[in-house]
C-alpha cells in the first residue's frame, strides 16, 4: 500500500534522531510549547510533546515513543510519532498527522493542509475539521463526523462511519487483508456506515466483503470490487 511506504519513510526520519538529535532536540524528556510562544520546532526520542494554545510552531513535531498534543488555536507543520498518539484540539492548523501505534484525534474546525495516517490506531475527525489529502489506518476505526476529506479514505480492517454530513471528496477503500489463514477462516468484518446527508463523490471500493450501510440520504459515486450497491443496507434514521 502507497501509504505504508511513507509511513516506513516517516519511521526512518524518526529513528534517525536516536543517533542525530536535531538542534533543540530532547532525548528523554517532554517538551512543551506554551501557549502564545513561537517556536521553530519541537523533537524527542523517549518524551511527549505539548504544544499550547494559540502557539505557533514553524517546524515539524516529531517524536518516537511518546504522544503529541496541541491545544486549541496553535499551528505547526507536521506531527509525527512512532510509539504515542497524535491529539489536535478544536481550530488547529496543520500539515501531515501521522503515527504507527497510536490514535489520532482532531477536534471541531481543524484545517489539516496534507494527510492523516495510522498504522494499529483509530482516526477521529469531529465537526467543520477540513483535510486536504488522504486519510488512511490499516487497524483501527475511521470516524468522520461532520468533516470533509479532500483525498481517499483508506483502511483494511477498520470500521468506518462517515456521518453528520462527512463529505469524501475521493473514493473509500477498503483493502485486501494479506497473510495466511489456516482452515476456516473466522476474521470479523469491517463494518462501512455512510450516514444521512453524507456523501463520497467518489466510490467506495471493496477489496474484500464488508458489512455496508448506506443511509437513505446519503450519497455515494458507487460500489465496485467484491460487492455492489445491490449488497449495501440501505437505512432510515441517524443509524442502521
Amino acid at each position: 500500500m502507497k501509504f505504508l511506504t511513507k509511513t516506513t519513510f516517516t519511521i526512518g526520519l524518526l529513528v534517525m534522531l536516536l543517533t542525530v538529535p536535531a538542534f533543540g532536540a530532547s532525548i528523554n524528556k517532554s517538551i512543551k510549547v506554551g501557549a502564545g510562544e513561537e517556536s521553530s520546532g519541537a523533537s524527542s526520542v523517549n518524551g511527549s510533546i505539548t504544544v499550547g494554545e494559540n502557539a505557533v510552531v514553524t517546524g515539524n513535531v516529531e517524536t518516537v515513543n511518546g504522544s503529541i498534543r496541541v491545544d486549541s488555536g496553535a499551528a505547526i507543520e507536521d506531527a509525527s510519532t512512532v510509539n504515542g498518539a497524535v491529539r489536535l484540539a478544536d481550530k488547529v492548523t496543520a500539515n501531515d498527522l501521522s503515527t504507527v501505534n497510536g490514535a489520532v484525534k482532531v477536534g471541531e474546525s481543524a484545517t489539516i493542509d496534507g494527510e492523516i495516517e495510522a498504522v494499529n490506531g483509530s482516526i477521529s475527525v469531529q465537526q467543520g475539521t477540513r483535510i486536504s489529502d488522504d486519510v488512511s489506518n490499516v487497524n483501527g476505526h475511521v470516524e468522520l463526523i461532520g468533516a470533509e476529506v479532500g483525498g481517499d479514505v483508506t483502511t483494511v480492517t477498520g470500521d468506518v462511519d462517515v456521518v453528520e454530513g462527512s463529505v469524501i471528496k475521493g473514493n473509500l477503500i477498503v483493502e485486501e487483508r494479506s497473510g495466511w489463514s489456516w482452515g476456516k477462516s473466522t476474521r470479523r468484518k469491517p463494518r462501512i456506515v455512510i450516514g444521512p446527508g453524507s456523501s463520497v463523490q467518489g466510490v467506495i471500493r471493496l477489496e474484500q466483503e464488508v458489512e455496508l450501510f448506506i443511509s437513505e440520504t446519503a450519497e455515494v459515486g458507487g460500489v465496485e470490487g467484491k460487492m455492489t450497491m445491490a449488497d449495501a443496507v440501505r437505512f432510515s434514521g441517524d443509524r442502521p
